[in-house]
């Protein structure tokens, strides 16, 4: 039996209630987290291992624990060499230091501008160097997200770094396939938008599509946005006020019209994620799940975290300074071309998994393995589903109601 370690802000089987999710914030800021360790988990699930998750805090990262009742440690990480890590990194570094038993580190990533300079982290750069020269201990490689994570550890001094993305993207193995369902994109389309609220200058494109597209929803991610749609109807909910140009508030038409959505596990999301024509927007996981869930995706880079991945796995992307009033998401589906992403899955597949081989972790898509056990738990796990808000209904008419001779059957769920 191996025994492994895994970090993770929540068990992929662990049944929360949204309420409880958002006040112990067990999506670490940002429900994108749980996609790469669910995947993790999935990749890891072979005959005769045992997955622990934990979130691997203060609380509970007991080094003499650890190294008496696991044999492995992997770490999925995603931008974690940015400013305001610093302190929990030194906290990560100081656990890994302790242990006994092997640390994979699964694509780590810096946090850069999009230029790539290396200045803005330079306070940071002991705590990375910490970092990397306890994982370095423990392993043979540390594995990175992209060119630019890459690129920065080189200039730390750093050889043993190897690009191997995210295993998000891996989670349904090396056949993953894109094609567009549709011939192009028209006003009835069903678009999932998703945006990054501290991103800066989308205002006139998120006006623009929430008039132009009626069947738009904004997919959102982020913790307060979850406590956003908890407040609705509130009457002192510190959400309310007057609209702002981000949909982060009760007044913006995305979501007084009951068209923004969110979801705190990764399974619910990505059915919800696989009836749509089309997913774009700032979020790099908001993407890739569209993506996991066969649904075509254009990422708008914002900084080096998303711009490597989406260069990396060939995703369909422009910089976020291409981005303005006139851009509409139908010319960005015409101009997305999946040929490249889809040619690139099976080779950085094997990469990723040469990577876990020479850490000497087996993965679930092995011969005599069942890649498919952890999709029939979550299938059969009963999972909270949509947040968010319907739009007013108008009251139907007594003449209307009269005329209502049959019994009414309750819908399928749709999208939009």
């Amino acid at each position: 039996m191996s025994r492994i370690l895994l970090r993770a802000h929540k068990d992929p089987f662990a049944v929360v209630g949204p309420r409880r999710v958002h006040k112990q914030n067990l999506i670490g800021d940002n429900v994108g987290n749980l996609l790469f360790s669910n995947a993790s988990y999935k990749l890891l699930d072979t005959r005769g291992t045992q997955i622990t998750t934990d979130p691997l805090k203060a609380s509970s990262g007991d080094p003499d624990r650890i190294s008496a009742e696991f044999d492995h440690v992997v770490i999925p990480l995603a931008n974690a060499f940015r400013l305001s890590y610093a302190d929990a990194l030194d906290r990560l570094s100081s656990l890994i230091e302790r242990v006994r038993v092997p640390v994979t580190v699964l694509g780590v990533g810096a946090q850069l501008d999009l230029d790539g300079s290396f200045e803005r982290l330079e306070p940071v750069a002991p705590a990375v160097r910490r970092f990397v020269s306890a994982v370095l201990d423990k392993s043979p490689t540390i594995g990175v997200r992209g060119e630019h994570t890459e690129r920065y550890l080189r200039h730390l001094g750093f050889r043993d770094v190897e690009v191997i993305g995210c295993p998000s993207v891996f989670m349904n193995g090396p056949d993953l396939t894109i094609t567009k369902r549709a011939k192009r994109l028209t006003r009835s389309s069903r678009i999932s938008m998703n945006l990054s609220p501290y991103v800066k200058g989308l205002g006139g494109m998120i006006e623009s599509h929430t008039r132009r597209y009626p069947r738009l929803r904004y997919a959102a991610q982020h913790r307060d946005a979850l406590g956003m749609l908890l407040e609705l109807g509130a009457k002192d909910s510190a959400y309310a006020g007057e609209r702002t140009e981000m949909p982060v508030n009760h007044a913006h038409p995305l979501v007084s019209s009951g068209r923004t959505s969110f979801f705190t596990d990764p399974k619910p999301w990505l059915d919800y994620l696989s009836g749509f024509d089309f997913s774009f927007g700032t979020r790099i996981h908001g993407n890739i799940a569209a993506l996991a869930a066969g649904t075509p995706a254009y990422v708008l880079a914002h900084d080096s975290r998303t711009l490597e991945l989406a260069r990396y796995f060939d995703i369909p992307h422009r910089t976020v300074h291409r981005v303005n009033g006139r851009t509409d998401a139908a010319d960005l589906y015409d101009e997305a071309d999946y040929t490249a992403f889809n040619a690139g899955v099976a080779p950085r597949f094997e990469r990723f998994t040469d990577f876990l081989g020479a850490h000497g972790l087996r993965h679930a898509f092995e011969e005599g393995e069942d890649p498919l056990r952890f999709d029939r738990r979550t299938a059969m796990t009963a999972y909270p589903g949509e947040i968010g808000r319907l739009p007013e209904v108008a009251p139907v008419p007594v003449r209307v109601l009269k005329r209502l001779t049959r019994p009414v059957r309750r819908p399928a769920t749709a999208v939009a």
